[in-house]
């Protein structure tokens, strides 16, 4: 999370998302965002790491298993891209759909927001 992801850089053939950049994985989100924490959940274990502006601020910590699996990702963009105009929750469905697992859950904490919950993709 902390390093760019080869998968996805300077390969011409990489996949695009739906806004039509290409796809370089979750180290430029996390890079781009204030904190971002990241909680993945497996069948035989749970663990999750906190990063601030892409830098890891805790190490790996275990999780209780509690049965689910799946990768939870929370993040606060960055101050300069939080001016620019937010997706709406249709952008972010019409994205969604492209991948049939996907769920999106959206918890806009501004004063003026609303909140937004349950899967945009399913």
């Amino acid at each position: 999370m902390a390093t760019k992801d080869l998968r996805f850089f300077d390969f011409p053939d990489a996949e695009r998302l739906p806004d039509g950049h290409p796809r370089r994985g979750m180290s430029v989100v996390a890079a781009l965002s204030e904190w971002l924490v990241h909680t993945n959940r497996r069948l035989d274990g749970a663990w999750t790491q906190r990063y601030e502006h892409g830098v890891p601020v805790t190490d790996l910590e275990a999780l209780q298993a509690d049965g689910t699996t799946g990768t939870l990702i929370r993040f606060l963009p960055d101050t300069a891209l939080r001016s620019q105009r937010l997706p709406t929750t249709d952008d972010l469905g019409r994205w969604a759909s492209r991948w049939s697992d996907l769920q999106v859950r959206v918890d806009d904490q501004r004063e003026s927001g609303s909140s937004s919950t349950g899967p945009v993709a399913e």
